[in-house]
């Protein structure tokens, strides 16, 4: 899947354009705040096309702010990464020292580059907008990202910019993808897996950028390995490598059908492993938390469910995620991991006979039905599952509009009490009858 980066100076409207991008309402957690200022990742499509957004820091030189030279690297890393870049202005300011820092940056990039002119929102800001050309970036895309003007063009244009699809041909194995921040084990993990083996099939180039799948055959398991550890380290990534690893991540994700996240626990489970976790989450992936380093953990009576706890109380509502407790160094656990991992790719895959489902679950929704609405009763008819690649069911209802998401909970929880879906997120839509 392709990545589009949004860069530009603070203020210019980034995060708003973003949040526009990926359909975010206000009251939906939909991106995922970095451990650094404005950075945000998330999913978009547009006529048919899938892609992964990532909104960068605002790039600033020779200011005060403590995150200058933080964000800095980071909006490199983003267009080093990117496969189309939207470079952010304001036509309200007028082209600025650090616009013209940025398009002098832009312009040595040899991928396609837009420029955007936010807050054109009447003619007298249109007409500033000419000022821009003088960036020397070509055309640009007027837009005003709180009203949504403009950005349905400025979609059709980004689509037009990104790379040819290309299909490939795919051998039909689980696909395993070992994610995580720096120094958390991965590489252990892997090495443990797969280092003396015998019955491993040479190295092939993964459909991901950058990344390495090892096939992997022992003990009845055969899948596909993806290494986000041992990927090539650019030169800059030395200085960066937390908002690296997670550049990585977003495409091992988008490719595969399970993720391992290794944690270390005696780091916990912080802001960038939760942001690896929704990611994945987002992307309705199967996913195993694999806390590691256990060993180095100062144990009590109840620490395993203590801990345990904790981080399913920082993944709330999504809580239903097997979570295994190893060490690599001491070689714990490490084929329960796998095995977790198996599990979970075939709940993934499970489809429930559409008779099956009513017959579960129709009774249920009978004695426990959606709350009435403005007088109005919802009344569900008939269930089946979607013929996708994740758990995904439709509720065929006469008032869709008025099932709150409270009640879609409900039933979410009911499809995984009857039906087993650990590890896996699960999609329910209502439907008009």
């Amino acid at each position: 899947m392709s990545i589009v980066a949004i860069v530009g100076r603070p203020n210019t409207g980034k995060s708003t354009l973003f949040n526009r991008l990926i359909k975010r309402r206000e009251a939906i957690t939909d991106a995922i705040s970095g451990v650094t200022r404005d950075r945000h990742y998330g999913k978009s499509d547009w006529n048919g096309r899938d892609f992964s957004v990532i909104d960068t820091g605002g790039y600033a030189i020779g200011s005060d702010d403590v995150f200058e030279e933080e964000i800095d690297k980071q909006v490199e890393l983003a267009i080093d990464e990117a496969d189309v870049i939207l470079f952010m202005v304001d036509a309200s300011d007028g082209i600025t020292r650090e616009d013209e820092d940025v398009a002098n940056l832009l312009r040595k990039v040899k991928k396609p580059v837009l420029l955007v002119v936010n807050k054109v929102d009447n003619p007298a800001r249109e007409q500033d907008a000419y000022e821009f050309y003088n960036l020397g970036l070509g055309d640009y895309h007027s837009i005003s990202s709180i009203s949504g003007s403009g950005t349905g063009d400025l979609l059709d244009a980004v689509v037009e910019a990104l790379p040819e699809h290309v299909e490939t041909v795919e051998e039909d194995l689980p696909r395993f993808a070992v994610v995580g921040r720096p120094n958390a084990g991965k590489s252990s993990f892997i090495n443990s897996l797969i280092g003396e083996e015998r019955y491993i099939v040479t190295d092939i180039a993964g459909t991901t950028r950058d990344s390495i799948d090892t096939k992997y055959n022992r003990f009845g398991f055969e899948f596909n390995l993806v290494d986000t550890a041992g990927i090539r380290r650019k030169k800059k990534v030395k200085e960066d490598l937390e908002f690296y690893s997670v550049m990585r991540s977003v495409r091992a994700i988008e490719h595969c059908d399970v993720c391992l996240i290794v944690m270390d626990a005696t780091r916990g489970f912080d802001g960038q492993v939760q942001n690896i976790f929704w990611l994945a989450e987002r992307n309705r992936k199967g996913i195993v938390i694999l806390v590691n380093k256990w060993d180095l953990v100062e144990k009590e009576t109840n620490s395993v469910r203590d801990y345990e706890a904790q981080i399913r109380r920082e993944m709330e509502p999504f809580t239903d995620v097997p979570i295994v407790f190893i060490s690599v160094l001491n070689k714990q656990r490490i084929f329960k991991a796998i095995e977790t991992a198996v599990e979970v790719y075939k709940n993934r895959s499970k489809k429930i006979k559409t008779s099956k489902l009513n017959e579960v679950l129709l009774p249920i929704i009978e004695h426990t039905p959606p709350p009435s609405l403005k007088g109005k009763f919802v009344k569900i008819k008939f269930i089946t599952q979607l013929p996708t690649p994740q758990p995904q069911f439709a509720f065929f209802c006469n008032l869709p509009q008025y099932v709150r998401d409270p009640y879609k909970r409900f039933l979410e929880n009911k499809l995984r009490e009857n039906f087993d879906f650990h590890g896996v997120p699960v999609s329910v839509y209502m439907r008009k009858k």
